[in-house]
């Protein structure tokens, strides 16, 4: 079964750019953000911890407490 979100890794000013299904939804500078954005994809009634361990969420370029670029 294929991710339905992928989460970028963090751009240079911060942030992960979030797609689900091919949509781009935003950016996201916290896991709160994710969780805002993955309820508006249709995926409701998860909280910040089933977001970070959702089979459906691919992280590229670290995990759920990554969100700041790397210099």
């Amino acid at each position: 079964m294929a991710a339905r979100v992928i989460v970028d890794p963090p751009g240079e000013g911060g942030g992960r750019r979030v797609c689900a299904d091919g949509t781009v939804l935003g950016t996201a500078y916290s896991l709160h953000d994710l969780t805002v954005y993955v309820e508006r994809a249709g995926l409701e009634g998860l909280d910040e911890l089933d977001v970070a361990m959702s089979p459906l969420v691919e992280w590229h370029g670290g995990g759920p407490e990554v969100w700041l670029a790397t210099d």
